[in-house]
This record gives C-alpha cells, sequence and structure tokens, in this order.
C-alpha cells in the first residue's frame, strides 16, 4: 500500500469511528442517545479510532492522519516538501470520506434529528465560547501536546530505522491513542479538541456539500480556528523541543 492510499484509509477510519460515536451520542433515537456518560464515550472512541488509524497505517506511512504531524515532522526534516503534501491531500480526502460514510450509517437518524447545531457536531467542531484567541489557544495547546509527547514517546525509534516510516506508528498505536485520550478528557472542553486540520475542515465542507435535513450554517467565520491553530501548536512542539535538545 502506497503512503497515499494508507494515510487516506487510516484518516477515513478515524473520522468513520470517531465521528460515528458523536452520532451516536447527539442524534434522536440511537443507542446511546442521551446517554449521561457521552464525554467519556466521546473521548474515547476518538483514542480507540485514532488507534486503529495507526494500526492500519503505521507500516506504510509511518500513520501521519494529521496535517499537523505532518508538519511537525516536515520541520524535523523527517518528510519532504513533496511528501508533505501528498500526505495532507490523503489526510484531507479520507477525513471526508469517513465522515460522509458515517453520515450514511446513520441517516435515518439524521432525517429526524432537527437540532442543527447537533447535526453540524457530529461533523465538525464548534467552540463552548466563542472567544478567538482563548479558541485558538485551545487548539493551539491540544496540538502542541500531542505533537511534543510523540517527539518524546520513544526518541530512539523517531531515530531508528530508516526503512521504518516515521509517524504515529513509530511511537506505537497504544500509546498515541491513550495520548489523544487524555488530550480530550483534559483539553476538549473548550473547543471539542479538532487538534486535527483534516479532521475538521474535510467533515465540514461535507456537511456544507451533503443534502442533510434541517441542517444550519456549517460555521465557516470559526473554521479557520482548528485549521491554523493546531498548525501553529505543532510548529511550536517541533522549536520547544529543538531549543531543548540544542540550548537548555
Amino acid at each position: 500500500m502506497s503512503a497515499f492510499w494508507a494515510e487516506f484509509m487510516g484518516t477515513f477510519l478515524l473520522l468513520f469511528v470517531g465521528n460515528g460515536v458523536v452520532a451516536n451520542v447527539v442524534l434522536k433515537q440511537t443507542k446511546a442517545a442521551g446517554d449521561p456518560g457521552s464525554w467519556i464515550m466521546i473521548t474515547t472512541a476518538w483514542g480507540l479510532a485514532v488507534y486503529i488509524g495507526v494500526v492500519v497505517a503505521g507500516p506504510y506511512s509511518g500513520a501521519h492522519l494529521n496535517p499537523a504531524v505532518s508538519l511537525a515532522l516536515w520541520l524535523n526534516t523527517d518528510l519532504t516538501t513533496s511528501q508533505l503534501g501528498t500526505y495532507v491531500l490523503a489526510q484531507l480526502l479520507g477525513a471526508a470520506a469517513g465522515t460522509t460514510l458515517n453520515y450514511f450509517f446513520y441517516k435515518p437518524h439524521y432525517d429526524i434529528t432537527e437540532n442543527g447545531a447537533a447535526i453540524r457536531g457530529s461533523f465538525c467542531t464548534a467552540p463552548s465560547f466563542d472567544k478567538t484567541w482563548n479558541n485558538f489557544l485551545s487548539e493551539a495547546m491540544g496540538a502542541f501536546v500531542l505533537v511534543f509527547v510523540v517527539f518524546y514517546i520513544s526518541p530512539a525509534s523517531l531515530e531508528a530505522d530508516p526503512s521504518i516510516p516515521i509517524g504515529l506508528g513509530s511511537v506505537g498505536a497504544l500509546p498515541v491513542g491513550l495520548l489523544v485520550w487524555v488530550i480530550g478528557l483534559g483539553l476538549g472542553g473548550t473547543t471539542g479538541y479538532a487538534i486535527n486540520p483534516a479532521r475538521d475542515l474535510g467533515p465540514r465542507i461535507m456537511h456544507q456539500l451533503l443534502p442533510i435535513k434541517h441542517k444550519i450554517d456549517s460555521g465557516w467565520s470559526y473554521a479557520w480556528i482548528p485549521v491554523c491553530a493546531p498548525l501553529a501548536g505543532a510548529a511550536l512542539a517541533w522549536w520547544i523541543k529543538e531549543l531543548l535538545l540544542t540550548t537548555v
């Protein structure tokens, strides 16, 4: 499997399962509708969705599944500019495809759900409070923790066998899944912790395009934050990692 298709399939599975749990919680007449433990369900399933994506894509592409991760590894010279473009395109298309399948999977429930905000929430993120710089900080710091810790989970693995693709798969599916889980539990309450431009933008585009009953606007005035902030957080994580290694 090529790196493109590995990133596509890994991100496809990430969004199909990840947005699937959100749909299961927020849509009408699902088995989990109104469950009082919904936040635990959502954060746990997203962590395990990352685990699934890494298991599939890791051996072939390194399993970045996130343009912020790809950017950090490009800054670290582990990825060429051409590879960066390929990875990001695959991630965006995979995210769009995964959330589209999720829509058809849950379509009878979408059709009877009249809460437009809940419907949009099963595609893309929205902040608890519309505070631009706080929202930006939340997304940037969530991505910072993700990328910074990945650099340190197993430093030796990032410099090991050059035949093994560098990425989340280099440090293991389970550690990365647990990392995403704890980020959601600890830092996800402000914006829903997209921490992944492809995870938010691909599904937001599909929310705009799909003929969903009762849908509201796709929240484009907010959409730049879950795209730009994770990239900024990833770049900051790389810069601080370099600073600590070379200066302190």
